[in-house]
């Protein structure tokens, strides 16, 4: 997820070993789970879950299936998180929209 690494978020699992469909992203110090979850969902529609057992408060789970995975939707989430982030004062790089549209670029 070339968005969410250029915002200098990690994502849990190393790049070869990750599904397609599904992204886990380590939630940045600091930065409270629920919080991002509920204003993404009441502020922009955008439905993510949280990390389950041992991962809870720990990561985010992204689905990347069928409507959810258009081009359009990818880069509403990218600004949507970017804007939760920003306003929860993590402390993230600019340019998620920029990077996921090389990517689609390449495609």
């Amino acid at each position: 997820m070339a968005g969410i690494e250029a915002m200098g978020l990690a994502m849990l699992v190393p790049e070869p070993d990750r599904l397609p469909m599904l992204h886990a992203i380590c939630i940045p110090e600091g930065v409270h789970d629920i919080k991002v979850r509920k204003a993404l969902l009441n502020d922009f529609g955008i439905d993510i879950d949280g990390g389950l057992g041992d991962l809870q408060g720990k990561i985010w789970r992204v689905g990347l299936m069928g409507h959810s995975s258009s081009r359009k939707n990818v880069f509403l989430f990218l600004s949507a998180l970017e804007t939760v982030l920003n306003t929860e004062g993590a402390k993230i790089k600019n340019g998620a929209r920029e990077a996921a549209s090389t990517v689609y670029a390449e495609t």
